[in-house]
C-alpha cells in the first residue's frame, strides 16, 4: 500500500510540475501578444547620408514613412536610392535588434528552441 502511495505523491509532483510549465508559457504567449502590439505602436528610424534620408519602420518592420531633407534632391536619383536603400537597412536592423531583445526579456532566459 505504501509503495503506491509513494507512486501517487510522485504523479502529483510531476502534475505540479507540469502545471506551472503550462502556467508559465501561458504567461509567455499573453507577453507575446502584448510584445506584438508594443512592437507595432513602435517607431525605429533609420538614417542615411547624416540625416538627408530617414526611412521610418515599426517595431514588426512595417514600412512607415521616408523623410528625404530637400538638400539631398540635388543629388540625383541614383544616390538618393542608394541613401534609401542604406536608410532601410539601418531601420531594419535597428527593428530586428529590439525585436530580438523584447523576445529575450519576455521568455527571460527560457530555452525554447528556434529563438536563439
Amino acid at each position: 500500500m505504501s509503495q503506491s502511495g509513494k507512486g501517487f505523491n510522485f504523479g502529483l509532483g510531476k502534475m505540479k510540475e507540469l502545471t506551472e510549465a503550462f502556467k508559465k508559457a501561458q504567461q509567455v504567449q499573453e507577453g507575446a501578444k502584448q510584445l506584438q502590439e508594443d512592437l507595432d505602436k513602435l517607431e525605429v528610424e533609420g538614417v542615411a547620408g547624416g540625416g538627408l534620408v530617414k526611412v521610418f519602420l515599426s517595431g514588426n518592420q512595417e514600412p512607415r514613412r521616408v523623410e528625404i531633407s530637400p538638400d539631398a534632391l540635388g543629388e540625383g536619383a541614383e544616390v538618393i536610392s542608394e541613401l534609401v536603400t542604406v536608410a532601410m537597412q539601418d531601420a531594419y536592423s535597428k527593428s530586428t535588434a529590439t525585436m530580438r531583445e523584447r523576445m529575450e526579456d519576455l521568455t527571460g532566459g527560457l530555452n525554447i528552441p528556434g529563438l536563439s
